[in-house]
């Protein structure tokens, strides 16, 4: 494909001096690095993968780097987001990663949008900018950036780690045809995935883990792709998907085609709604069935006082169990209440108040538990977070 950016008009002394070893490539060379540095790159996430793809975007030469990002830096991102320091602790992830972006290419200039994207901020933020690197961990972000992305034209590059398991294609709903005229079939997001998982169903990074090194693993291939874009080199992903898993350490690729069957991409929508958060019969199940972690205290001493008699089940996974519980708890993942093997463990005479680590997972065991016939069990909104936060605050949190 032809590059995706014209040249700068020319580099300073000390760029040249910086990026030499970029410059001496014959198939970048000095063209490339001032395509480079007019590019305009939008990282989305300042996380596990937005972290060193920030950081080689920079250290490569972007002129101008985006970073969208509305959370702040906690402990518990320093595995894996090596953007961020221990001093960072508390401040917002996108002003920790500009400081840093600056640290390592003072040349740059660092847009920061300390938003959370949506149907109505997407187009305007994206439309500065030339290509999308979307180090997203939610499928209904990752939707509303494809959909945003084939609204305008623009090419974006995907990645998803989770636990040993990494990812990486590029997106392009109609490129443009390479020198020599030849068209390249353009493919999106939801060919390779037409409609999001049940919800529930495929466990998020801070409920299933990633190992940290990963991240560099799938991040420095999601920069090579942009480098490529940008420069017009080499052979993109666009229309593969390049799979690593780090235990076999082994990289495999898997063909994707555009979905006949798919249709066009015509207006932005309700993401969450589209990929939701729980089920339906989860949502309804917490009517009237969720309990706050204060009131769970309260009931725990009365147990302990004799007054009460109820189960408190986790349904968190062994290894989050290990690291925190609430006190009289016992734990049966949430697997167990889908394949219906929790039941069989459960009293039926006797209340069941169930938690994890925030309230989703729960949510969706108390609605097996309701259809089973446990009319009275509940769960507890904010689980183990909530509890460490308003009742065991010198317990350790993740």
């Amino acid at each position: 494909m032809p590059p995706l950016v014209e040249p700068a008009a020319e580099l300073t002394v000390d760029e040249v001096r910086r990026f030499s070893r970029h410059i001496i490539i014959p198939d970048v060379g000095m063209a490339g690095q001032k395509r480079l540095k007019n590019a305009k790159v939008l990282v989305v996430g300042a996380g596990g993968l937005g972290s060193p793809a920030l950081l080689y975007l920079a250290a490569a030469g972007v002129g101008t780097l985006g970073i969208v990002e509305f959370d702040v830096v906690d402990e518990s991102n320093l595995q894996r987001q090596i953007i961020h320091g221990q001093s960072d602790v508390g401040k917002p992830k996108a002003q920790s990663a500009k400081e840093s972006v600056l640290e390592i290419n003072p040349f740059v200039d660092v847009r920061v949008h300390e938003t959370r994207l949506d149907s109505a901020n997407v187009l305007d933020i994206f439309r500065d900018y030339d290509l999308v690197v979307d180090g997203t961990d939610n499928f209904a972000t990752r939707y509303l950036v494809n959909d945003a992305c084939v609204l305008l034209g623009m090419p974006y590059v995907w990645g998803s780690i989770f636990r040993f398991e990494g990812q990486v294609s590029v997106f392009w709903a109609e490129p443009p045809a390479g020198p020599d005229g030849a068209q390249q079939e353009g493919v999106q997001y939801r060919d390779l995935y037409p409609e999001p998982p049940p919800p529930g169903m495929v466990p998020s990074c801070a409920e299933g883990g990633v190992l940290g090194v990963l991240c560099a693993s799938i991040g420095s291939v999601m920069v090579n792709e942009a480098i490529k874009l940008i420069t017009g080199i080499g052979d993109t992903l666009l229309g593969r998907l390049l799979v690593f898993d780090a235990l076999e350490m082994s990289w495999r690729e898997v063909r994707v085609r555009k979905d006949p069957q798919g249709a066009p991409v015509t207006e932005l929508i309700d993401y969450e709604a589209f990929c939701g958060t729980v089920s339906a019969d989860a949502s309804a199940a917490v009517v009237d069935s969720t309990i706050s972690v204060r009131d769970l205290e309260r009931m725990l001493a009365e147990r302990e006082r004799g007054e009460r008699d109820f189960v408190l089940v986790d349904v968190r996974e062994p290894d989050e169990f290990d690291i925190v519980r609430i006190p009289g708890s016992v734990l049966i993942p949430k697997g167990q209440f889908l394949s219906g093997a929790a039941l069989e463990q459960l009293p039926q005479d006797t209340p069941v108040v169930l938690h994890c680590k925030a309230g989703t997972r729960s949510a969706e065991a108390l609605a097996v538990l309701k259809g089973a016939g446990h009319a009275d069990a509940v769960h507890v909104g904010g689980g183990v977070l909530a509890w460490v936060d308003q009742v065991e605050p010198d317990k350790p949190s993740y």
